[in-house]
């Protein structure tokens, strides 16, 4: 549009030309955010909506419409160059873990950040961005609407703005959960991403440093026994996400989900009746990281973790995650990170709704490997096969596309989520067999334990045909989860794992994640229950209950869901016992669960 034409349709719409002006600094930002496919239309709904607060102070004195814009404008201009600047270095979504980094850097390294990474082109680009905003801004004509239509558009506004906060505390009655809300509506738009991210990020840290002081208060476990001779020198704790085993080809499934697993399954000890107690990731860790379960639920805060043990056991400890960690509802997996002697934090998207590959994890992994530590810890948290399915894998793992191998019962409306989440598992499949592969290379005492947070339900049952999670209708596909381990050829000379394999069909809880782990590599320790490791001679069989453990009444036996009425897997969905048995009589070892169509 040339600039007459620009200037007639100001003075034709002056009201609407300022708001265009204001959101201009946000809604670019997110556009491009948007159509990379980085995430969903979320940022753009909500920069559309809170960019109308600037209007406000206009209506109000309209006679001073060019101060009150040059002032507003520069601010979002300088906020947004920012969120623009981002975007063109990573091509990620300028989030509040990025600010958090911001926060925590020093003027030095901000610097030799600028210099590394600022392209002239990049310049070129905010000239173009910035001359587009002045010429937005010189346009800017007089606003002339009468009084009671000022007053009453500003009483809009301010409504459409409010009413995050308002609605919520209407329907909650909870002050602190509006003012959540409201702050979380005003993130995607200039320049609230960096006020709502300092504001989290200072809360945040006072409620980590709150339960970090608690823990490093806690005394060390007594009596620990090292087997100094036969631990592994490299231990890997791989941590799953969403990902529910009946749909990996490792345990049966139609489909070939798995194909590098599978291929490698004679190096695999591959347990067949794994559950977690809990289907959100948060809870689940709580309870397969420490001896908190569903009798003890606060022996998170009041006892040592895993990573106390292993940092007790000599071990050094790096935290490598593709998770988002900077967000209020995941401060307890931060805090849990922080344990670690090491942070790799690589997922800054704002939202988990983002695009963001696991793959990233690789480098960071082999430059573990290579440091010194006579003995060393590495945790991994992957993002898996967390929803939204099609942004967890590139386009070339895109390879269920029909109904090829599929069940009758997924319709046609629910095909691409379905196959989605199958195409998510193959992806993941590559990013930890590669994992185990780089292990394979550092060619030490080592030992890779992988295991999912919690699994996800996507059209696997007949009743009622659901996708997700959902603690108060649980299915078996939201509790089932993949649990197996690889031991280098020579840790394996120590024998430890030799037995695992008679082992692999029993009923196991992750919430015993913290017995079995340390009896893997030869921990002992006053208060170690061999009773509930998976591995141990001792292991006794009991009950696996799911539910919250702060609600006693919920919690529920998984086999009574397994196998209710309400809960149960499609008739289609079987457990092939006698198949089992066969294949084992071969020689070939075989997944406890079949599914067949």
């Amino acid at each position: 549009m040339a600039e007459p034409n620009m200037r007639a349709f100001a003075q034709r719409h002056p009201l609407l030309w300022v708001y265009l002006f204001f959101l201009y600094f946000s809604l670019t930002y997110q556009v491009l955010v948007y159509s990379s496919g980085m995430a969903g239309g979320v940022g753009l709904r909500d920069s559309l909506l809170m960019s109308s607060l600037w209007l406000i102070p206009i209506l109000l004195f309209p006679a001073r419409i060019k101060l009150i814009t040059t002032i507003i404008g520069t601010v979002l201009w300088l906020g947004s160059l920012a969120s623009i600047g981002y975007w063109l270095i990573y091509g990620q979504d300028f989030s509040q873990s990025a600010i958090f980094i911001i926060f925590e850097s020093n003027p030095t390294e901000g610097s030799e950040f600028i210099q590394s990474y600022l392209h002239g082109w990049h310049v070129l680009v905010f000239a173009v961005y910035s001359a587009v905003a002045l010429l937005l801004w010189r346009l800017i004509p007089r606003l002339t609407l009468a009084p009671k239509w000022r007053y009453t558009y500003a009483a809009i506004f301010l409504l459409v703005v409010g009413w995050p906060f308002l609605g919520t505390l209407i329907q909650q009655n909870n002050f602190t959960m509006a003012r959540y809300h409201l702050l979380s509506r005003l993130e995607p738009t200039t320049p609230w991403n960096l006020v709502v991210g300092y504001i989290r990020y200072r809360t945040q840290l006072e409620n980590m440093e709150s339960l970090l002081a608690d823990n490093h208060r806690l005394p060390p476990l007594k009596n620990l026994e090292l087997d100094t001779v036969d631990m592994p020198d490299t231990l890997v704790l791989v941590i799953g996400e969403s990902t529910n085993r009946q749909r990996m080809s490792l345990y049966g499934y139609p489909r070939a989900t798995t194909p590098r697993l599978d291929a490698m399954r004679d190096e695999l000890t591959v347990f067949n009746n794994v559950i977690t107690p809990r289907p959100y990731t948060i809870e689940a860790l709580q309870q397969a990281l420490s001896f908190a379960d569903e009798k003890n639920p606060n022996a998170f805060f009041d006892q040592p973790t895993l990573l106390n043990m292993m940092k007790q056991a000599g071990y050094e400890i790096t935290w490598i995650t593709n998770q988002q960690t900077q967000t209020r509802r995941n401060t307890m997996l931060t805090t849990l990170s922080q344990l670690a002697d090491h942070q790799v934090y690589l997922n800054n998207n704002r939202q988990q709704n983002a695009s963001q590959y696991d793959g990233v994890v690789l480098q960071p992994f082999a430059e573990a490997l290579k440091e010194p530590d006579t003995k060393k810890m590495i945790v991994i948290h992957l993002l898996g096969a967390h929803r939204k399915y099609d942004y967890r894998y590139p386009e070339n793992f895109e390879t269920f596309v029909d109904n090829t191998n599929l069940p009758h019962r997924v319709s046609e409306n629910n095909l691409e989520e379905y196959n989605s989440y199958d195409n998510a598992v193959l992806y993941n499949d590559y990013v930890v067999t590669e994992l185990i592969e780089n292990l394979r290379k550092n060619n030490n005492k080592a030992l890779l334990v992988y295991l999912s947070d919690h699994g996800e339900e996507v059209f696997d049952y007949v009743e009622k045909p659901f996708c997700g999670r959902n603690e108060d209708a649980p299915t078996p596909a939201m509790y089932t989860v993949p649990f197996m381990a690889w031991a280098s050829p020579e840790w394996k000379k120590s024998g430890h794992a030799q037995q695992w394999h008679a082992y692999t069909d029993r009923p196991f809880t992750s919430s015993d994640l913290i017995y079995t782990l340390p009896d893997m590599i030869g921990l002992s320790f006053d208060g170690m229950d061999s009773t509930r490791s998976l591995v141990s001679e001792s292991f006794v069989s009991r009950q696996r209950w799911i539910g919250n453990p702060n609600r006693p009444k919920t919690l529920t036996d998984y086999d009574n869901i397994a196998h209710s009425s309400t809960g149960a897997p499609s008739k289609t969905s079987v457990f092939n016992r006698d198949n089992l048995v066969k294949r084992k009589q071969q020689g070939t070892p075989t997944p406890t669960v079949k599914l067949t169509f």
